[in-house]
């Protein structure tokens, strides 16, 4: 049995039968302190733990109310007068750039300068200095400010706008001025960062209801809804012009009119193939960043509003519609060259070219009588319906608003022209219509017969329209041959630019007035495209009311004034648009060439 000893001062121990067994040790005695420790551990780990559990159930409770937030905003829509977060984020207006992402119009925060004549309410004057003192001082900040204006608008009881537009430098010296009826609110101000170059596409805005920028005029009104929708706005809109093209062309247009005293200028420049518009002009131009640009007198678009008798330029047309109905089979075949008695009327050559020439020679010299001859046997109600096809009987195809009417002199009740206004329209008299339409017609000629719309948006590779077929492939090739002979040996040599295969034709009509034509006023243009054995682009260039001056040795038709801005702007444009100078290329014209030559 075992025993134990209990005996205050000795240690227990175990017996057993064998004998004594290990002493065991007494257990320690644990301190209440640490006890308390370890239970205060305890329940700040479970409260931890509590606190965490309660975080995320806050923090899955805010994201799913978020979620369902914004599932109702996306079905229902943000309520009247919330600041969406695109609103927040986002300028009001939506950026337009051209074919390469180049700027043209962008929208920034910018202050302006306000007169309130209710700063002071009912305590008195709301100007510290007299209206005319305050105006003086205002002139020293900006020295191009109308005083006697500025002197009205503090003055009137309404107040108002003393200047759109206030640089951050200007606002803080007009702050110093202390008097609390100028007020410089923060507004939205749209800046066309290429000034004037492109106004006539572009256009310009105004403000509208609640002080929203809205377009007025051009693409910025085209694209209005667009440019302004918070689900859009944030993308750029890609236009169709290159502002290098465009940059080129107005420059050249500028020194035509320059060089001539012309009192206007248009000028476009179109893919071919696509419709595009790679650059259009109208000159004298406005600046779209002035708050009175609505008030120009340079407003209207002489490219697309603005109808003209473009005279010569018609000739190749009405040569195409021939060889298309075969009434033109053999180019070398003579036609009669003498003047024309019709309807009371006798029609000659401004110059004589003989008793016949051929319709190689008729192109490249210009002839009115032989084309009106070709249209008399083409007939006029062909001739008429190619004009209809070419989009020549309703404004031209272009998303702009300012699109100028066609005008058919003399048509019909029943829709027909007479004999005589067939042949006058055969060479661009009797029908007044827009550059633009020109520039379309030459572009379905050289294109291979196929017309397409114009479009001022950037066209996808691939995504052309498939267009209206005018004439046919091969009438579109022999074309471009004839196109090139004008440029080589006749009134289009000033626009043959080397290397560049271009071809073309002149035109200058007297200008029509009530009651006739002026002589002194001629319309001045030149259509053209390049490179001829593959056009991509055309080009048309019209100066309004030319006069000879030294630069054009005192002549005034298109030969030694449209012609030649043409000569200088492809070279300039050609390698912009992959087009380089290659003289071992050009249209094969070797059937041709002794139609020309040998009258030469």
């Amino acid at each position: 049995m075992t025993a134990f000893a209990l005996d205050a001062g000795l240690d227990p121990t175990f017996e057993t039968d064998t004998g004594p067994a290990l002493k065991r040790q007494p257990r320690p005695a644990v301190p209440a302190g640490c006890v308390q420790a370890v239970h205060m551990r305890y329940s700040l780990l479970v409260t931890a733990r509590m606190r965490l559990l309660i975080i995320i159930a806050i923090f899955a409770l805010v994201a799913g109310l978020a979620v369902m937030r914004i599932g109702y905003l996306g079905v229902v829509g943000a309520p009247k007068g919330q600041t969406t977060l695109e609103e927040a984020l986002l300028p009001p207006r939506g950026e337009i750039t051209d074919r390469n992402g180049t700027p043209l119009a962008r929208t920034f925060p910018a202050y302006a300068l306000w007169f309130n004549p209710r700063a002071m309410e009912d305590d008195g004057s709301p100007l510290v200095g007299e209206p005319v003192e305050v105006a003086a001082r205002l002139k020293t900040i900006f020295p191009d400010l109308d005083v006697e204006r500025t002197v009205r608008v503090l003055t009137s009881e309404r107040g108002g706008y003393i200047l759109r537009r206030v640089l951050p430098e200007d606002a803080n010296r007009v702050f110093e001025l202390g008097e609390v009826a100028l007020e410089l609110p923060r507004e939205y101000d749209r800046h066309y960062p290429q000034g004037s170059l492109g106004a006539h596409i572009l256009g310009y805005v105004m403000e509208g209801d609640n002080r929203q920028l809205v377009g007025h005029l051009g693409m910025e009104k085209v694209l209005d809804t667009q440019l302004s929708d918070p689900l859009t706005r944030a993308e750029p809109v890609a236009l169709s012009i290159d502002l290098r093209v465009q940059g080129a062309l107005e420059d050249e247009l500028g020194r035509g009119m320059l060089a001539t005293q012309a009192k206007g200028a248009a000028g476009i420049v179109i893919d071919v193939d696509t419709g595009e518009i790679m650059a259009m002009a109208s000159l004298p131009a406005f600046d779209p960043n002035l708050s009175s640009a609505q008030h120009s007198p340079n407003i209207y678009n002489r490219a697309t509003n603005a109808t003209y008798e473009l005279g010569s330029t018609f000739k190749p047309l009405t040569i195409a519609a021939a060889i298309d109905a075969g009434v033109v089979r053999d180019l070398s075949a003579q036609w009669d060259a003498t003047p024309i008695e019709i309807a009371g009327r006798r029609l000659a050559e401004p110059k004589d070219l003989g008793q016949s020439i051929n319709v190689a020679e008729a192109l490249a010299y210009s002839s009115n009588t032989v084309t009106m001859r070709i249209a008399d046997e083409l007939g006029e109600a062909r001739l008429r319906q190619v004009m209809i096809d070419l989009g020549m009987k309703a404004p031209p195809q272009i998303e702009l608003g300012a699109r100028g009417m066609p005008q058919w002199a003399q048509e019909r009740p029943n829709g027909t022209w007479s004999r005589l206004t067939n042949m006058t329209v055969s060479y661009g008299h009797g029908i007044a219509v827009t550059p633009l339409h020109l520039a379309s017609a030459y572009a379905a000629m050289v294109n291979g017969g196929i017309y397409r719309p114009a479009t001022l948006r950037r066209v996808e590779p691939g995504a052309a329209p498939r267009g209206t077929r005018v004439f046919k492939a091969s009438t579109s090739s022999r074309m471009r041959q004839l196109m090139r002979m004008i440029s080589i040996y006749g009134t289009g040599r000033s626009a043959n630019a080397a290397g560049y295969r271009v071809g073309g034709k002149t035109g200058s009509a007297e200008k029509a007035r009530r009651g006739g034509y002026a002589q002194t006023a001629l319309i001045s243009s030149f259509a053209a495209a390049f490179p001829m054995e593959r056009p991509r682009y055309v080009v048309v260039t019209v100066l309004d009311e030319p006069r000879g001056t030294l630069a054009t040795s005192g002549q005034r038709t298109a030969a030694f004034t449209a012609a030649p801005i043409v000569g200088e702007l492809i070279p300039r444009i050609g390698p912009m648009l992959g087009v380089r100078p290659d003289a071992t290329r050009d249209v094969d014209i070797s059937d041709l060439r002794n139609l020309i030559e040998g009258r030469q």
